[in-house]
This record gives structure tokens, C-alpha cells and sequence, in this order.
């Protein structure tokens, strides 16, 4: 289930599939799109989030294959990076795969001390695109990427602090505190400064990256 709910102008989209870990397919990834853009056009900021012990355990790899689990990914986290208004991802457990994903398309992340980032997309056969490559480089580093691509390495909380991943360490509370602290800004500096880092620092790709990531997308995931 993906639930939402508007608390003092602060929206909360939550991935609530414990059986699964709040692992994401095809039809929790159109719920996750569907929520973001209905709350996220009647509040001044947005907060996401998982419940239970996971952030989100990545794609639940029995529906992943073909085109239509990439699809359904890239229009979720698209839904979320193209709102005006700051999104803060409420890390509390393990973000694995496109759990990483999900919390990189948000602006800023708080995370748990149980929180943990990996992309271990080379365990499965599986790549990401050229927008999730940059913004990990942007936001951790080269070498931290490096290490979670290839090495299919695992940053815990206080590592990805120290490198830059997560702006803040606390629990969902802290996260929430601080998009309530947001929601009272001025929305239209908010507004600026959001489409002016995007502007600056995800700009086009070429079509040789793009050809690439078409080509290396796998049409059956191993299992």
C-alpha cells in the first residue's frame, strides 16, 4: 500500500507493504506517482517515507521484467523531482536498489541510524540510468558511487553523513520537524532555488548515454 496524509502543510507518502520490505512494483510505483502528484499540489512541503523496518528493500524482483517495471520507476521518481516544492525522503531503514533511487529523487534525506544505501544492480543484471549515476556522483561523490555500482558496496547512515548522501541523521520525526520548518519559508524562493539547482546541475544527457542505457536494460532479470 502507499498511504498519504497532510499534517501543517507538510504532505507524507509512505511505502506500508511489510510483507515485502515496501518493495516496489508496477502497480505500487503508479500508487507511489499518483499519490506524490495529488499531495504534492496541496502542500508546501512533502516528506516520504517507509513504514516498518524498511525504507524500500528496491524493486520486488518478481515483476521487474520487461519495460513496463522501468517505466513505472522513471515516471515515479519523475514525479517527484519535478515538484516546486522541497520533497525530504524520511530514511528510516534500508534503501536498497530503487529504494536508493527513491531517495536520491528527493531534495534532502534524514536518516536512521538503521538506514543503509545500496545499488546492486550488477548482482542482478540489471543498470540505471545516466540521471541516477550523476546525481549519486553529485551527492556522494565519485567515489562513493564508484563503490555502490561496481563495487555494489553498502553505506550505512553515518557513512553516507559523512559523504554528503544524507543531509541530516534522526528518526521520521526529525524529518518531519524539519519539512514543517520549510513548509513556513517563502515558497516562491523555495520554488526559485529548486528550478535553479536543477537547471545548473541536471542538465540533458546526450543521446550516446541514453542509447547506451537502452541497449544494457536486461528484457528478463535473473532470479
Amino acid at each position: 500500500m502507499i498511504t498519504s496524509e497532510v499534517r501543517d502543510d507538510v504532505g507524507i507518502v509512505a511505502l506500508d507493504r511489510h510483507e515485502r520490505r515496501n518493495a516496489l512494483d508496477v502497480e505500487h510505483l503508479d500508487d507511489l506517482r499518483k499519490a506524490v502528484e495529488d499531495i504534492g499540489a496541496r502542500v508546501r512541503a512533502l516528506v516520504i517515507t517507509g513504514r516498518g523496518t524498511s525504507f524500500c528493500a528496491g524493486a520486488d524482483l518478481r515483476g521487474v521484467h520487461g519495460d513496463g517495471f522501468r517505466t513505472a520507476l522513471y515516471a515515479a521518481l519523475h514525479s517527484i523531482t519535478a515538484l516546486p516544492i522541497p520533497v525530504l525522503a524520511a530514511v528510516n531503514g534500508p534503501a536498497i536498489g530503487a529504494g536508493t533511487q527513491l531517495a536520491i529523487a528527493c531534495d534532502l534525506r534524514v536518516a536512521a541510524p538503521s538506514a543503509v544505501f545500496a545499488v546492486p544492480t550488477a548482482r542482478n543484471g540489471l543498470v540505471v540510468d545516466p540521471w541516477t549515476v550523476r546525481r549519486l556522483g553529485l551527492l556522494a561523490g565519485g567515489g562513493a558511487a564508484r563503490a555502490l555500482l561496481l563495487g555494489c558496496d553498502r553505506l550505512d547512515a553515518a557513512l553516507a553523513h559523512t559523504r554528503g548522501l544524507v543531509d541530516r541523521l534522526g528518526d521520521f520525526d526529525a524529518a518531519f520537524a524539519w519539512a514543517r520548518e520549510i513548509a513556513e519559508f517563502s515558497p516562491s524562493s523555495l520554488r526559485y532555488s529548486k528550478q535553479a539547482l536543477d537547471t545548473l546541475f541536471e542538465g540533458a544527457w546526450s543521446a550516446t548515454l541514453d542509447d547506451l542505457f537502452e541497449a544494457s536494460w536486461p528484457k528478463e532479470v535473473p532470479t
